[in-house]
Order: C-alpha cells, then sequence, then structure tokens
C-alpha cells in the first residue's frame, strides 16, 4: 500500500511541470490484456478503451509510465516511438510489450513494485489521462493448488480472451512429453478445432506454452480461435489436453460461457401492407438466427408459381418480388398464397395475402 501511496504522490508532484496550455482528456475506461494471464518475462497487450475521452477517433497516442520504471524518461513533450500504441479501432488503443524488457527489470523487480503505473498521452503531452494503474493478475497460487485445470475468467465469452492452465503433473503419462496440445471445440464440438499431428500449422496452433516443471498454458479468443460465423452464441468450451502425438489424453473437460445478452427475437413481415398485382411485395426478416442467410419464397398466383431468395445476414434480409411483370398475363386475381422459408429448411410464414382491386 505504501508503495502505491508513493507512486500516486510521485505522480502528482510531477504533474505540474506539464501543466502548460495542457488537456485533461479524462479517465482511461475498462482495460484488459491479452493473454489474459501471463509472465513478467512473457509478451503482452494491453488494451485501453477511451470512449469516454476526449482523444479523438486514430489519434496518436503514446504512454508515458514511471512504474516499475521510466523507459521514455525525459521525453514528455516528445513522446518516443517504442511508446506508441496501436489504434484497435472504436476508441480502442494497445499497447504490446514484454514487461522485462521495455521496463529493464526481473521478474522478481516489477512483482515488488507498485505495479504498473501510467498515463496516455498525445506526442508533445499538450493532452494527457488520469493517472491509470493496469491490473495484474498474479497466478502463482496455481503451482501449488493441485488442481488439474484453471481458467482466467472461469467463465468466458466469444469474443474475449481466456487462458486456461494446465498442470501435467497430475496426468497420468504426461510426465516426458515433448509437447502437449489442445483438441477442442464449442457447444459440445459444434465448432471444432481439433489436433491434427501430422498438419504443421494445426500442430502449431493447438500447441500449449510451456511455462516449466509440468505446467501448461493455452492462450485464446474462442471467436477468432474458431472463426465462429457472426451471431453465433457461445455455450461452452470442451476439451483436452494430448500428449505428443495422440501418446496420451486427460479426461474432457468444459468451461460454461459466461452470462449473455439474449439477442431480440427475429421480426418478420411484408410490404407495403396493402398490395395488388401490379405492385411490388416487400419481404424481410430481422434479428435473424446463426447461420440463416437467405429466405426463399414460393408466392402462388393463380395458376401462375414465381419462387426466388433474398441474402442477407444476422441484422437484416430482405427483398422485392415484382409482381408487375410476375402477373402481367394473369387475370384478375383476388389473393396470392406466400410461403417463406429459411436456407435451413424452417417455415418463417404461410400466408395467404388479399390484393387490393385496381379500377380500369
Amino acid at each position: 500500500m505504501k508503495k502505491i501511496l508513493y507512486t500516486i504522490l510521485l505522480a502528482l508532484l510531477m504533474a505540474p511541470n506539464f501543466t502548460k496550455a495542457q488537456e485533461a482528456a479524462g479517465a482511461v475506461g475498462p482495460m484488459s490484456s491479452f493473454p489474459v494471464v501471463y509472465k513478467y518475462d512473457e509478451q503482452v497487450t494491453w488494451y485501453f478503451d477511451l470512449s469516454g475521452t476526449t482523444f479523438l477517433e486514430n489519434e496518436d497516442l503514446y504512454i508515458w509510465i514511471w512504474s516499475p520504471s521510466e523507459p521514455d524518461a525525459g521525453n514528455w513533450e516528445n513522446s518516443s516511438d517504442f511508446a506508441k500504441l496501436h489504434y484497435e479501432g472504436n476508441k480502442m488503443w494497445s499497447f504490446t510489450l514484454t514487461p522485462t524488457l521495455y521496463f529493464s527489470k526481473t521478474p522478481e523487480e516489477i512483482a515488488a513494485s507498485a505495479g504498473f503505473w501510467f498515463r496516455l498521452k498525445n506526442k508533445n503531452g499538450s493532452k494527457q489521462s488520469d493517472v491509470a494503474n493496469m491490473p495484474y493478475t498474479d497466478f502463482s497460487s496455481f503451482y501449488t493448488a493441485n488442481e488439474l485445470i484453471r481458467a482466467y475468467p472461469t467463465k468466458p465469452t466469444l469474443d474475449k480472451g481466456v487462458s486456461i492452465l494446465f498442470n501435467a503433473n497430475l496426468a497420468p503419462g504426461f510426465a516426458d512429453a515433448t509437447s502437449v496440445h489442445f483438441h477442442s471445440g464449442l457447444n459440445n464440438w459444434d465448432i471444432k478445432q481439433e489436433y491434427q499431428a501430422w498438419l504443421p500449422d494445426i500442430v502449431e496452433k493447438t500447441k500449449l506454452k510451456d511455462l516449466g516443471n509440468g505446467f501448461y498454458k493455452m492462450d485464446l479468443v474462442p471467436k477468432t480461435y474458431y472463426n465462429a460465423p457472426d451471431g453465433y452464441v457461445m455455450e461452452n468450451l470442451v476439451f483436452l489436453m494430448v500428449k505428443d502425438n495422440w501418446a496420451g489424453t486427460i479426461p474432457d473437460q468444459v468451461l460454461y460461457a459466461g452470462a449473455y445478452v439474449p439477442p431480440p427475437p427475429p421480426v418478420f413481415g411484408f410490404f407495403p401492407l396493402q398490395i395488388s398485382q401490379k405492385d411490388f411485395l416487400g419481404i424481410y426478416r430481422k434479428n435473424n438466427e446463426p447461420g440463416v442467410n437467405k429466405l426463399i419464397y414460393t408466392i402462388t398466383a393463380g395458376a401462375k408459381t414465381i419462387s426466388g431468395e433474398f441474402s442477407g445476414g444476422t441484422a437484416e434480409i430482405k427483398g422485392f418480388v415484382n409482381l408487375v411483370s410476375e402477373l402481367k398475363d394473369s387475370p384478375v386475381l383476388s389473393e396470392i398464397h406466400v410461403l417463406v422459408k429459411d436456407n435451413k429448411d424452417k417455415t418463417i410464414s404461410d400466408t395467404t395475402i388479399p390484393l387490393k382491386t385496381l379500377d380500369k
């Protein structure tokens, strides 16, 4: 606690040196890292949500950090290129570093410091964020916890990182493993990423990071790792660890997904609400289920049958049927029957639509 207070006081004492014609951009929003948990000598990317600040979209921003050390000391008014953040989009910036290298400190020295204290700023320091501290999760308790598997977070989500720790010392037959691999899938193997030992790129993709002494770690973002389609709802992540070329495995494991906000229910309709056989019939469906990307229609109009399809996505599928052209040679009709299915052969609508009779 004394170290943290000292660090904050130091920042406040130093601040007056930079207050001339300076804009306070506001507080740094939610922060995260990938990997979710990491050792101090491991490369990591920090993410900063600056949507609540006055920093501009795609503005060049830099990190000025003084704990555990101050790598860019003396350059407040002209930040070095190595301190520049990467713009991710949507007012999210990132910074990639290996802490031991960036701060020129040993893991022990970083662990004994007050933590990662910083401001984010523009290049000349005329605009700066509030003082912030990047959280760090110490996972060292796993080494003595006698647990086979531990995940951070315990309930992952589709588009956020997850770190999965594995204690091979507790897995029979894994003692002499030369590598450990991740054989896994989403939603009870609905989308798989199998470990295929004969494919070098898959071997590398599924390989766990060796932490030493029989401990391993897998880091992934489910949506990216499994190439899940837009709109996919993650319910669980199932997996097992594989020794070398399937020389050994552990029992199946499961991580249940964190709470998610259910999407709004689908909305289907025709437009306009009243039509004649000399109009265009609009068909639309919003908030479609994952994997639904087509509406396939069959219209029965007297003796004539009209069929076709519209393509779209999760947000909306819509299109128009040109009744003017399709029914130009048909007698006067009082109604049409419209059957609409999706690309999974589910019936969306099976209805009869009355037609207005136009004056001649």
